[in-house]
């Protein structure tokens, strides 16, 4: 698909009321609850990334600041942004305890208030990918990063455990007509659709999250009460249809967990880092 194309089809899309509803669901729960077990994650990126002292970089739908932070213990000068306030206020609070100078603004990620190639480096960890206006983020996430800077991403793939409990949770609340599924940024053709011309270099690395709970339950009680689109999925249903989610999740949680006491799952994502032209 062109991005023409995309265009085309994104103009029938209400993409403010959807992202409307998306940032209220971001906002129930406590994604920070959740947010925190994938540290690791922005760790990796940014030395993928191999981030130099100094650089000027941006957190794009950074959540409670897990790569933001990960950038600041290089020494970054970091801006994080999300559209969610009181998930900044969450990443403050762990930078104001780490003693790591950072900048927080609430900011919408296919509307970024900053002026073209201001930053050497612009990152994601699984965060712009659940934009709705995939060309319209990718676009911003171009404009904001000097040529020959860096764009550096984490994003589930389709595949991979989180992509099917999106999948799994769509039959119960089906997503607007037309918008595309978030897991598609886990693929290399959607990436190079989207930025096209933008890439100068396209480096991909398929990596894995482990999730480590106690039991499938204690999975399943964390996400239903802090993880906001399953939070908002099961509040939106009647008790009878919340008990079949529930059994779907743990079918699932079975499928892919490595078995043993406890709950340890993997989960596949796309590492991305892309030479911006």
């Amino acid at each position: 698909m062109t991005i023409d194309t995309l265009k085309s089809t994104n103009a029938t899309i209400d993409f403010d009321a959807i992202k409307t509803r998306q940032q209220a669901a971001w906002a129930s729960g406590d994604y920070a609850i959740v947010g925190t077990t994938l540290q690791i994650v922005g760790e990796n990126l940014c030395e993928a990334m191999d981030l130099n002292a100094g650089s000027q970089v941006l957190d794009v739908a950074a959540g409670n600041g897990n790569a933001t932070l990960a950038a600041a213990r290089r020494f970054c000068n970091v801006v994080s942004t999300d559209y969610v306030p009181a998930l900044l206020e969450k990443g403050r609070e762990r930078a104001i305890a780490e003693r790591l100078t950072v900048e927080f603004r609430t900011a919408d990620a296919e509307n970024l208030p900053f002026t073209d190639g201001e930053f050497d480096v612009a990152m994601s960890v699984f965060g712009v990918m659940f934009t709705p206006d995939h060309p319209r983020a990718a676009q911003e996430l171009t404009r904001v990063t000097r040529p020959g800077g860096l764009i550096g991403l984490a994003n589930w793939t389709p595949e991979s455990f989180i992509g099917q409990v999106f999948k799994t949770i769509g039959k119960y609340v089906p997503p607007a007509a037309g918008l595309k599924s978030p897991a598609l940024w886990g693929t290399e053709e959607h990436l190079r659709t989207i930025f096209g011309q933008a890439i100068g270099k396209l480096q991909t690395t398929r990596r894995q999250f482990t999730f480590r709970y106690r039991s499938a339950e204690h999975f399943l009680e964390v996400f239903r009460s802090y993880y906001g689109p399953v939070h908002k999925t099961f509040l939106a249903l009647d008790v009878e249809r919340q008990d079949q989610l529930n059994k779907d999740l743990h079918e699932l949680l079975t499928r892919y967990s490595r078995g043993g006491n406890t709950l340890i799952l993997p989960s596949d994502y796309l590492e991305v880092v892309i030479t911006r032209a």
